[in-house]
């Protein structure tokens, strides 16, 4: 196993980077045709990995689940992605990108990833303009950007709410080009199902097809795992259907250390939960906190009203309602970050302030920035005395033009109009922080394993800022890995071809196929999403936004009790040799039972509040995070050792030399 502490390098925090990428190791263009990589997952993080990769000359294996790289969940992505170009001319720079993450994250994130990741951000935004990634352009023709929550600035590129669609079609399309060129072999509908270590080292995995059910082999002399987050634990969550664990829980169990399970992003604004058909929800993205205001009626007797139908939203005077974020934090507004603005959303209709029927909602209303941007409009047009139905017309295109789709797709789901009537939105799971324990070079405690984007832990801390997803996936994928996975592979020149009739593979496959028999012949009386739902229930009630002891040790139990009875009553229906998306979900739903009780063990044990985590027992007066720097600035890295309550804790310092550590304040 690898050595655990993180190889970060020493000396002044700018040049860090570029000192270790000239002092690590390279491999010659010639070699890199001797050498395969295995890539499990095509996202931004995967995709832009594979390509890169392919392109310097490595003979790539790329797998994804879906039936194309550009179904990845990446494509869901809205609101933008940020980088320090100081467009705006408002103050932006390197470093208060990497102030703005450190502190975003609560003060739980590396600096020198941290600084690496504001580093190469210009750079994304310089590869995916050429790739022909169609970037929102202001008037002058510059590329336009907008504020996210948390920070002071406007650096953040956006297409529309279509960010991540645009922008893996920008790696698909690289994806593509060394496809057709053969460095790149390709694997859709392949899901990876185990690691095969050799001597110490991984040396491929094992993987289904999950159109013919069949067992494959694949080797190489790196496997690289950007497979994404593990928020489908909730099973309500804004993840695609799809989304797991599995890729990123097989290495685990084959030793690579899971970090920080219990960071977890509640995203502030997304469609509320309607009933319990729902099978995900809806994310609105965060960009439309630029205009839209949160707001809550400030009188019981009004909630009541609107919830009996008797009342509406617009008819509620501006002086009887209460923007809270605005109140209580009025530096930032209504662009605090993620988990303020989530808390403070759950705190209003705890207080009985929700305004639909379940009481599970605030309002996002749009209805200031129309009038502002249609008087706006009307000068410009020489219109000096404007009507109030011009105004609306003007400020509606203006805001159609910055966020239609996103207005389109809340209309579609929830048969209101938004632009006349205020949004519904409520907190709901949505980015994992935590995952796989990585070093500077993106390497896992497992030699020649490496874990990119949202599977790793790495730069976000506690806490992921708005549009620092896309900006970390790529940044892994374009130009972290392809430099630091070459000082590794250096060593494997000579290696040659690592052939999969070793008796690893063979144990391997067995294990998978053993378990594989056992779902299919198991003949219980649940089904797996039976299972899922109450896995998810007890997650989002335990471990959900806002946690204690007691809930914790209740989930734990419970956890494991639900484990217990799924493994004796699931009913899995169809045979291994087919295509059975059950038995898909069975097998992913199994790793969810084990990560949500050391999700539940790592909450249990950090006595703080943080960023995503927030422990009742740990707050201010005011009700806002506490943290405990003395006792839990580390990274929690937990080893496998057979069952999640033996999972054994280690702990990476973290050091804070170039950034003050104080309490977060957005007041």
């Amino acid at each position: 196993m690898a050595t655990f502490e993180s190889q970060i390098p020493q000396g002044d925090l700018a040049k860090k980077w570029t000192k270790h990428k000239n002092d690590i190791n390279l491999v010659n263009p010639a070699n890199k045709r001797n050498i395969d990589v295995i890539v499990v997952g095509t996202g931004l993080a995967g995709g832009s990995a594979a390509a890169t990769l392919a392109e310097l000359g490595y003979n790539v294996k790329a797998f994804c689940y879906q039936d194309s790289p550009r179904r990845a969940h990446s494509i869901a992505a809205q609101g933008g992605i940020n980088a320090a170009k100081n467009y705006q001319g408002d103050g932006d720079s390197t470093y208060r990108l990497f102030y703005d993450t450190v502190k975003g994250g609560d003060y739980r994130s590396r600096e020198a990833n941290v600084y690496r990741l504001a580093e190469v951000s210009a750079n994304i935004i310089d590869q995916c303009v050429a790739q022909g990634v169609p970037f929102a352009r202001e008037y002058g023709g510059l590329l336009d950007n907008r504020s996210f929550g948390g920070v002071l600035v406007s650096r953040t590129f956006y297409a529309k709410g279509q960010t991540g669609q645009q922008l893996l079609l920008g790696a698909y399309s690289a994806m593509n080009r060394q496809i057709n060129r053969g460095k790149i072999e390709m694997y859709n509908r392949h899901e990876m199902l185990d690691l095969v270590i050799v001597d110490g080292k991984a040396r491929g995995i094992i993987a289904r097809n999950l159109v013919t059910g069949e067992i494959e082999r694949h080797s190489a002399h790196a496997v690289v795992v950007g497979s994404g987050g593990y928020g489908n634990v909730f099973f309500l969550s804004t993840n695609a259907m799809g989304s797991n664990v599995t890729a990123a829980w097989k290495i685990h169990k084959k030793g690579a250390y899971f970090a920080n399970p219990c960071y977890t992003q509640i995203h502030p604004t997304c469609i509320p939960v309607s009933g319990d058909h729902q099978s995900k929800l809806t994310l609105m993205s965060e960009s439309l906190r630029n205009d839209g205001r949160i707001w809550v009626p400030k009188k019981k007797e009004d909630v009541e009203a609107i919830r009996a139908g008797k009342l509406k939203p617009t008819q509620i005077a501006e002086e009887d309602r209460d923007y809270y974020l605005e109140r209580r934090y009025p530096s930032f507004g209504n662009l605090v970050p993620r988990d303020v603005a989530s808390r403070a959303a759950k705190e209003r209709c705890d207080a009985g302030f929700g305004v639909n029927k379940t009481g599970e909602a605030v309002y996002l209303d749009f209805s200031s920035a129309i009038e502002r941007y249609g008087k706006e409009q009307a000068s410009i047009h020489g219109n000096h005395n404007p009507s109030k139905e011009e105004i609306l017309t003007l400020g509606k295109k203006v805001v159609a033009d910055k966020y239609g789709n996103l207005f389109q797709m809340y209309e579609k789901i929830v048969d209101e109009n938004p632009y006349e009537t205020p949004m519904m939105i409520y907190p709901a799971v949505h980015y994992t922080m935590g995952g796989i324990w990585v070093d500077y070079n993106l390497m896992t405690t497992i030699p020649g394993c490496y874990a990119v984007g949202e599977a790793n832990f790495s730069d976000h801390g506690a806490n992921r800022l708005g549009a620092s997803a896309l900006m970390q996936g790529l940044a892994d994928g374009y130009f972290v890995l392809p430099y630091t996975i070459g000082d590794y592979l250096s060593k494997d020149i000579r290696t040659g071809k690592i052939s999969t009739d070793l008796p690893e593979f063979e144990a391997a496959e067995k294990n998978v196929k053993d378990r594989l028999a056992f779902f299919v012949n198991n003949n219980g009386e649940h089904s797996v999403d039976y299972y899922h739902k109450k896995l998810g229930k007890i997650m989002w009630n335990k471990c959900g936004m806002a946690r204690n002891a007691q809930g914790l040790t209740e989930a734990i139990a419970e956890i494991k009790a639900l484990r217990d009875d799924f493994y004796k009553n699931v009913k899995v229906p169809g045979t291994i040799e087919e295509k059975n998306a059950e038995l898909e979900k069975a097998g992913r739903v199994a790793d969810f039972l084990e990560l949500g009780e050391l999700f539940a063990k790592d909450a249990l044990h950090r006595n703080e509040s943080c960023g995503g985590h927030f422990r009742e027992e740990y707050q201010t007066e005011e009700g806002e995070a506490l943290r405990d720097d003395e006792n839990f600035k580390y990274v929690a890295a937990w080893e496998y050792k057979g069952q999640p309550s033996d999972a054994v804790l280690h702990k990476e310092d973290l050091e804070y030399k170039n950034i003050e550590l104080k309490t977060r304040s957005y007041k």
